[in-house]
C-alpha cells in the first residue's frame, strides 16, 4: 500500500483551519477520521495487482548505440479498472545518463477484462547483456488517496552487440579484392596462387608466366594469369589479458579489436577464407569454429558481445597451444595484443617460433594517438617531459615490432580510427602476395 501527495495534502489543509479557528483533538479526529474512511474506500476500489498478468515480447539484441523496444504487456484479469503506473526496471547501462525515469515509467489504464501494452525503449552505452529487473505497478483507486502496490518479475534479456563501426571500410576493400581475386587479372604471379585463365603476352610480364604449350597452339605468346587462393584458414586471436582493458580514447582497447576482427572477418569471408575466432587469457573466453560464410558474423557479434577484459596476465604458452590445436593446417593466425615490451619479450616472444614454422602470423595493435600528440609537444618544461616520454614510448614499440619482424611476424600498429582498415588491408596485401 501506498500513501498518495494528495491524501497528505488534503490531511494537511484540513488540519489549518481546525487548528486556527477552534483547536482541539475532537476537531482533528473529525477531519482526518473522514479522510482515512475516505482513503480507505479509495483502496477498496483499486484494482488488485498481484493478480495482473504480465508478459514480455519484443527486441533481444540490439547494436550498441542503437535503440531497442521491449514491450510489456499488461492484462487485467479482474472486475475493477486498473489505473496504474508502471516502473519497468533495468540495469542503468540501459539507458544513456539522466533519460532512465522518463524511459521507464508509464502510465496506464486498462479495464476489466482487456490488456494493454507498454513500450520500453532503451539505448544501451555498455555492451553484453542487459536483463530486465523487476516491473512495479502502483494501482490507483477513483480518488487518488490511496494506492495499491507490488512488483513482478518478469524475465527478458536483451543482448548488446559490439557497433562494428569499421564496417565503413568494407566496400573499398571489397573493391581491392576484386582487382586481386580474378575478376580483374592480376599481372603477377606469387607462391601459392592459382591459375585462373590465359591472354596475350605484354612487355613487362614476367616471363615465368608464359605458357609455352599454348603459345606454340598459336600465333601469339601466351601468359597466365593467376589469382590468390580460396578456401584459405584465418584465425583471429583477440588477447583478453590486462593490457586489453587500457583506455584508448573512450573505449578499452579490446573494444577496438573486435571492431576491427569483425572488419577482417567479412572481408575474408567475402574472399572465400575460413574464419574462425578465439579470445583467450589465461583460459578460452570465447571461441568460433567450423560456421558457414553467411553464420560467421552473426556468431562474432553474438560471442564478442559477452567479452570483457580480465585483469590477468595473459599466458602465452596456454594461448600458443590452444592456437596449434585449433588451427592443425597452415593458417593465417592474427593475434590482437599489446605491443608493450615486457609482454611481448616475457611471454610471446620465446614462443613464436612454434607459430611461425607453422603458420603465417600477423599482430595487430591498438597505439594511443594522445602519445603521438604529447611526442610534438613543445613550449613548457611539463610539455617537453611529456614529449620526451612519449618519444621513448614509441621507440619502444618500433623496437618490439622489429623484434618482431626478425622473427617472421607481420605486424601492424595502428591507432583505433586506423587499425581496422589497416589489418585489412595488410591482410590483402599477403593475399595478393600468395602468403596466406
Amino acid at each position: 500500500m501506498a500513501l498518495t501527495g494528495r491524501a497528505a495534502l488534503l490531511a494537511a489543509l484540513g488540519s489549518i483551519p481546525v487548528g486556527v479557528l477552534e483547536p482541539s483533538w475532537a476537531g482533528l479526529l473529525a477531519v482526518n477520521g473522514s479522510l482515512a474512511l475516505a482513503c480507505a474506500l479509495d483502496h477498496t476500489l483499486a484494482a488488485p495487482v498481484r493478480s495482473l498478468v504480465l508478459a514480455r515480447s519484443g527486441d533481444t539484441s540490439v547494436r550498441l548505440g542503437e535503440t531497442a523496444d521491449v514491450h510489456l504487456t499488461v492484462t487485467n484479469p479482474g472486475r475493477r479498472p486498473l489505473r496504474a503506473r508502471v516502473r519497468d526496471a533495468w540495469p542503468p547501462s540501459s539507458w544513456v545518463p539522466g533519460t532512465e525515469t522518463e524511459a521507464s515509467r508509464h502510465r496506464v489504464v486498462v479495464p476489466p477484462g482487456e490488456r494493454r501494452r507498454l513500450t520500453t525503449r532503451l539505448l544501451p552505452t555498455r555492451r553484453g547483456d542487459r536483463h530486465a529487473d523487476r516491473v512495479t505497478i502502483r494501482s490507483y483507486g477513483p480518488l487518488g488517496l490511496w494506492a495499491r502496490q507490488a512488483s513482478h518479475v518478469v524475465p527478458w534479456t536483451v543482448r548488446v552487440l559490439p557497433p562494428f563501426t569499421s564496417r565503413k571500410h568494407l566496400p573499398s576493400r571489397l573493391a581491392r579484392l576484386r582487382e586481386l581475386d580474378g575478376r580483374t587479372s592480376v599481372l603477377t604471379r606469387g607462391e601459392g596462387t592459382e591459375f585462373d585463365s590465359l591472354r596475350d603476352y605484354v612487355p613487362g610480364d614476367d616471363t615465368r608466366s608464359i605458357d609455352w604449350r599454348a603459345t606454340a597452339r598459336g600465333h601469339l605468346v601466351a601468359v597466365r594469369t593467376w589469382r590468390p587462393e580460396r578456401d584459405r584458414h584465418i584465425l583471429i586471436c583477440l588477447d583478453t589479458g590486462r593490457t586489453s582493458a587500457g583506455r584508448v580514447g573512450d573505449a578499452p582497447r579490446l573494444d577496438s579489436s573486435m571492431d576491427a576482427a569483425l572488419l577482417l572477418a567479412a572481408l575474408a569471408t567475402r574472399a572465400g577464407d575460413r574464419v574462425d575466432l578465439l579470445a583467450h587469457d589465461r583460459r578460452t573466453r570465447a571461441q568460433v569454429q567450423g560456421r558457414a560464410a553467411a553464420d560467421i558474423l552473426p556468431s562474432f557479434v553474438n560471442a564478442m558481445a559477452t567479452l570483457e577484459p580480465e585483469l590477468v596476465e595473459t599466458d602465452a604458452r596456454t594461448l600458443v597451444s590452444t592456437v596449434l590445436r585449433s588451427a592443425p593446417r597452415r593458417s593465417l593466425v592474427v593475434l590482437l595484443t599489446s605491443l608493450d615490451a615486457a609482454p611481448i619479450e616475457e611471454g610471446l616472444l620465446p614462443l613464436l617460433p612454434r607459430l611461425t614454422q607453422r603458420h603465417t602470423v600477423l599482430l595487430a595493435s591498438v597505439a594511443d594517438p594522445r602519445v603521438a600528440a604529447m611526442s610534438e609537444a613543445r613550449g613548457t618544461v611539463d610539455a617537453v617531459y611529456e614529449a620526451a616520454a612519449a618519444t621513448q614510448t614509441r621507440a619502444q614499440r618500433r623496437r618490439t615490432a622489429d623484434q618482431l619482424a626478425r622473427h617472421g611476424v607481420h605486424v601492424v600498429d595502428a591507432t583505433p580510427d586506423t587499425l581496422a582498415p589497416s589489418l585489412a588491408d595488410a591482410y590483402l596485401s599477403l593475399k595478393a602476395a600468395g602468403r596466406l
